[in-house]
């Protein structure tokens, strides 16, 4: 769409010497999410992958989970006053027979690009019921450490847009081979999780079971959420995980990593996944 980055003025100092220059910078906007046709959410994103984006949230909100229950996603036209498309509403339309859930009270939320979904009333709120069992597939996943520490350097070469701005995270599924099969970027971690799961939604590939999903910082209670609620059975970050992440990895039966930099990791969940010495 090319508005994932845009320039600015800066000054630069380096070793002393001041000089004028314009940067790229990664762009942030707000996207509401409608789904038919009610406010449901807003989120600060970067541009991009917005309608699975929309149907990524759709699916770590428990609304969404088969390609056939989604009818189609569009941008809302005339979403300002003078009736042009800004881009930044999409309207989710479900198949019928769909349940509908209720968008007023807490459902209508307000996310942002650093803490994810913020609003909710408690923690039970948010620990919505997973369609799909935490599964390995057809053959159990065993990731030697030698594999899990190789991922970081392939998601990060994948990253064509923090090369230019050095702003982004970013999320990557893998096979249990390392395979990447997906990865996108976004100014929000949890932006860019929604986008990998609304991509494997709108291709039928849910539940994503025997995959690794791979996220560039740390590992919240709502990162956790959504990899249960894709069904996939292990996550890995390269920093810290919260506790009530370890919590829920622990209750649903999800290898979780941290800290995995270089050679080195913190298994925190799921063990049995990960062939150590």
């Amino acid at each position: 769409m090319g508005r994932v980055t845009a320039r600015r003025r800066v000054i630069r100092i380096r070793d002393g010497a001041v000089n004028t220059r314009p940067d790229t910078l990664v762009a942030e906007e707000p996207l509401e999410i409608r789904l038919n046709g009610k406010p449901l959410a807003i989120t600060m994103r970067t541009p991009g992958d917005d309608f699975a984006l929309a149907a990524g949230f759709l699916v770590s909100e428990g609304v969404l989970g088969h390609a056939e229950e989604l009818a189609n996603i569009v941008y809302c036209a005339g979403a300002v006053d003078d009736g042009s498309n800004t881009y930044n509403v999409v309207d989710v339309r479900l198949a019928p027979g769909v349940p509908v859930p209720d968008v007023s009270l807490e459902r209508n939320v307000y996310t942002t690009s650093s803490c994810g979904l913020c609003g909710k009333s408690s923690l039970d709120a948010v620990r919505t019921t997973a369609r799909w069992p935490v599964s390995d597939g057809a053959a159990p996943v065993r990731l030697s450490p030698t594999l899990l520490a190789a991922l970081p350097d392939r998601l990060r070469a994948a990253q064509t847009v923090f090369d230019r701005t050095g702003g982004l995270h970013g999320a990557a599924l893998f096979t249990a081979e390392g395979e990447l099969l997906d990865v996108r970027e976004d100014v929000g971690r949890h932006n860019a999780v929604d986008k990998l799961v609304g991509r494997a939604l709108r291709e039928g590939s849910l539940p994503l079971s025997g995959t690794v999903l791979l996220v560039s910082g740390r590992a919240s209670f709502e990162l956790a959420q959504k990899a249960v609620m894709a069904g996939i059975p292990v996550l890995a970050a390269v920093s810290a995980p919260s506790s009530l992440a370890v919590d829920l990895a622990l209750e649903t039966g999800m290898t979780l990593v941290g800290f995995l930099r270089g050679s080195s990791m913190n298994i925190y969940a799921g063990e049995e996944r990960v062939l150590t010495p």
